[in-house]
């Protein structure tokens, strides 16, 4: 019976990971250029069960354990703004930010000009050109971006949007604010920009909430048995007590 309420824990756990999981989708589903996670779980297998009173060899016990978080990095559908600082992403790759902690990706191409002329993206951070920050003059006008990422303005070059891809994105790590980190990058050879559009979030909220309703009576249904098996556990104790006495 301890096994039975183990087993029933150690799914409850996976599933309250997905739903923290599925919350987060949710929360970011108006979020430019965010990227959808999904869960992975596995079987872990017990092989012996010593609790067993029975003469027949210990068997395992198999429970439920939440192995990895995948990242969804499907493309987010495109919408045009036509705002010259906004640029979208055809392909895989990701823009270089500098932040306080280095270098970070990213696929929010939201752009802003900050009071020092710098390129930053909507939480102040540095978009990084392959030179460098890219900085422009209060004279300045008719801002362009080439979908190379080439920028120029009314005075001329401005510098190149530094652009890198991976070959193996699911080595990235989440590290807030609609950045990631880690991975080996690489120059991008099959991304273009597209200036004037921005990125939407891949989240479907209607798949996102469907998968909420399905955790939610899972986890629902698994603390019922638990509860079940509690109680079968406390009347086989008080049938115990009273058949001793």
């Amino acid at each position: 019976m301890e096994n039975a309420q183990l087993i029933s824990l150690s799914r409850q756990i996976a599933l309250q990971r997905q739903m923290d999981v599925v919350a987060n989708n949710m929360a970011n589903i108006n979020t430019t250029g965010f990227k959808a996670e999904e869960m992975l779980f596995e079987e872990f297998i017990m092989p012996v069960a010593r609790d067993r009173a029975f003469p027949s060899a210990d068997q395992p016990l198999s429970y439920v354990q939440d192995w990895a978080t995948m990242h969804d990095l499907s493309a987010g559908a495109t919408v045009q703004t036509g705002n010259e600082l906004d640029a979208a992403l055809s392909g895989k790759g990701f823009f270089a930010v500098q932040t306080a902690g280095g270098e970070r990706w990213t696929r929010s191409g939201a752009f802003q000009i900050d009071n020092t002329g710098t390129l930053v993206d909507l939480s102040g951070n540095a978009i990084l050109g392959e030179g460098g920050p890219i900085q422009f003059g209060p004279e300045e006008t008719g801002i362009t971006i080439a979908d190379d990422g080439s920028i120029s303005t009314s005075e001329g070059p401005k510098g190149k949007l530094r652009i890198v891809e991976f070959a193996n994105a699911q080595e990235l790590q989440r590290d807030g604010a609609n950045l990631f980190s880690g991975g080996t990058p690489a120059p991008a050879t099959e991304t273009r920009v597209m200036q004037g559009f921005v990125e939407r979030s891949n989240v479907s909220g209607v798949s996102e909430m469907a998968e909420m309703i399905r955790v939610t009576r899972a986890y629902e249904s698994t603390a019922s048995m638990t509860q079940r098996q509690d109680e079968l556990r406390r009347t086989a104790i008080q049938r115990l007590g009273d058949a001793n006495a």
